[in-house]
């Protein structure tokens, strides 16, 4: 009965998405319970407080683009725009194109790829986000970077992740390399 019940909640994801869920159905196979706990991950990843959406859909698309997983990019984006996010934002994330975001946007970027690289950058990110959005905001943030990389994490782990090539967005595809966050060339790069 929980297997049918979890395979109905995943078929109506997957429909109102256009998603392959099947890594999830695998693991309803083999453990509901893990599915069952698997599915509380989007509780942290919906975690948003006073952050404006575009900088918290920006970090978890930045976040996942570094795991490169194209159908989970893909759906960030959908969801991304579903609340509101104008394409010229998505297309000047993907791009990585700073000077075409607004300035939140780009603060969120920037943040998450610090972050992502373990920059040292991310210390002076992380203030101005604490001054312009406050704590709860920067929560927000960490919350939407670690969740975005559970979900490919899992897949490729589940034998189901595939590189990314090409998001669509607003109905146009947008081709970019695999999105992995380079480290900064004026970073060390620690080898202890």
């Amino acid at each position: 009965m929980i297997k049918w019940a979890l395979r109905r909640v995943i078929a109506k994801f997957e429909r109102d998405w256009n998603y392959d869920a099947s890594y999830i159905r695998d693991m309803v196979d083999a453990s509901p319970l893990a599915a069952w706990l698997f599915s509380r991950v989007n509780a942290i990843g919906q975690f948003r407080r006073d952050l404006p959406i575009e900088a918290w859909c920006t970090a978890g698309i930045t976040a996942v683009r570094q795991e490169d997983c194209g159908p989970c990019t893909q759906l960030a984006v959908a969801m991304a725009e579903r609340a509101g996010v104008s394409p010229a934002v998505l297309h000047a994330v993907l791009s990585d194109n700073p000077d075409a975001m607004p300035p939140d946007v780009a603060l969120a970027w920037k943040f998450t790829r610090a972050t992502l690289a373990h920059d040292p950058a991310a210390d002076e990110h992380r203030e101005e986000i604490v001054k312009r959005w406050g704590r709860r905001a920067l929560v927000s943030l960490a919350f939407s970077i670690t969740a975005a990389r559970i979900y490919p994490t899992v897949k490729y782990a589940l034998g189901h992740g595939k590189a990314c090539m090409r998001v669509v967005v607003g109905g146009t595809p947008v081709m970019f390399d695999h999105g992995r966050v380079p480290a900064p060339a004026d970073v060390a790069v620690r080898t202890a």
